[in-house]
Parts: C-alpha cells; structure tokens; sequence
C-alpha cells in the first residue's frame, strides 16, 4: 500500500481533474456543449482517474465518496480528515486556475456563476431549497450505491471506473438543473469561494446533503451484501 501522504497527493490530483474537467466544460464551453456535455465531462473526469490513480488512493476525489466509505467500512476512520483535506484542496487549485483561464476572455463575470452550486434563485432551473436538499441527498446516496456495488469483490473485475464515471454522467444528467449538481462537497467549495457572497451561504447545503446520502448508502449497502 502507498504511504497516506502519496496517497493524498494522488486525491489533490485527481480533485483538481474532477473540478478543472467539469465545472472548466461549465464554465468555458458551457453554451456550446449544454447540460449533456457538462455531465459527461464529469463522468469522464471520473472514469479517467479511476484508471490512472485508483490504484494508489482509490480515486475518492469526494470528502462525501470517502465518508460513505468509511461508514461502510471501507475505508479507515483515521484517514478521512486528511482525505477531506486534499481533496477541497485541489478543488480548490483547479477552480483558481479555472478563474485565471475564464477572466482572460473579455466581459467574464462571476456574476454568471461559475459553476458555484445553488438552490431557490441561484438554481439553475430555479427549484426550491427543499428540491435542491433532497435531490443532492438521494443522488449522493446513488452515487455511493454504484461506488461500493461496483467495486465489491463479487463485481466484475475491471468495469467500475465505468459504471462509476457513467453513473455520475446519469447523476449529472437528472440534477444539473436544479442545483448544478454538487453531490460533491469538494467541488462546491472550490467555486463557492471564487463567487462568495451567496455561493458561499448556501455552501454549507452542499456539504450536508450529500454527507447525509453517503451514510445512508454507506449503512444501508452493508446491509444488501449479508449473507442470507
């Protein structure tokens, strides 16, 4: 096994990809690619790191994936903080390179998002707080169903980075409308801080939401896997 430091190397790396791949596709080519191609930029800056640093710290790239995990005990209690800490770190490194790239363009503005997740008016469809809340809540929790199903020891070797990358193709699929589409505590905060004011007071609902929907799928998935 790699050291906990290479290991966290690898989820600052692979943060960085997820947010600097997706919300950059929002961001930069958002009009011309429309909510399919966003989704599918995040599938994909999943599925392409699953493959390159899943072998060395399990490509979590989501303080909520490496949560869940640690419930459904996956993964160790006493490596979740310094999990959670590269992980907004390299969010938040992509998310300030992302800013350097989209402000070189004349007339950029934050004023227009930048991705930040959002509910109530800053929801892109404008649905409700409790829309929002419910929906980051059950598509983390599928999110983490297709996570631990996907790589359990009676799945099918191999094909999880593409179950996992191609679920949260889905996810983004059915949510970007009504809040952008966090399920991923990280990837909120990276953009959040960049647009602050109302970003950030509704930050704090992408980080419960989809910490609620990782345990209950991190309890609830043990559960399946019993022995009759």
């Amino acid at each position: 096994m790699y050291s906990l430091k290479v290991r966290c190397l690898a989820e600052t790396f692979g943060t960085f990809w997820l947010v600097l791949g997706g919300c950059g596709s929002a961001v930069l080519a958002g009009f011309e690619i429309g909510y399919a191609g966003v989704a599918l930029a995040f599938g994909l800056t999943v599925l392409t790191m699953a493959y390159a640093i899943g072998h060395i710290s399990g490509c979590h790239l989501n303080p909520a994936v490496t949560i869940g995990l640690s419930v459904g005990k996956r993964f160790p209690r006493k490596e979740v903080i310094p999990y959670i800490i590269a992980q907004v770190i390299g969010g938040i490194i992509a998310a300030a390179i992302l800013y350097f790239i989209a402000s070189g363009k004349a007339g950029f503005s934050l004023f227009d998002g930048f991705a930040a997740n959002g509910v109530a008016e800053h929801s892109p469809g404008k649905y409700s707080f409790a829309a929002g809340f419910v929906c980051e809540i059950i598509m983390t929790f599928a999110f983490l169903m297709i996570i631990m199903g996907s790589t359990h020891d009676k799945a099918l070797a191999g094909f999880a980075p593409i179950a996992i990358g191609f679920g949260l193709t889905l996810i983004h699929l059915i949510s970007i409308p009504v809040t952008n589409t966090s399920v991923n505590p990280a990837r909120a905060t990276s953009q959040a801080i960049f647009v602050q004011g109302w970003a950030l007071e509704q930050l704090w609902i992408f980080w419960i939401a989809p910490m609620i929907g990782a345990v209950l799928a991190g309890t609830i998935f043990p559960l399946l896997c019993k022995n009759k």
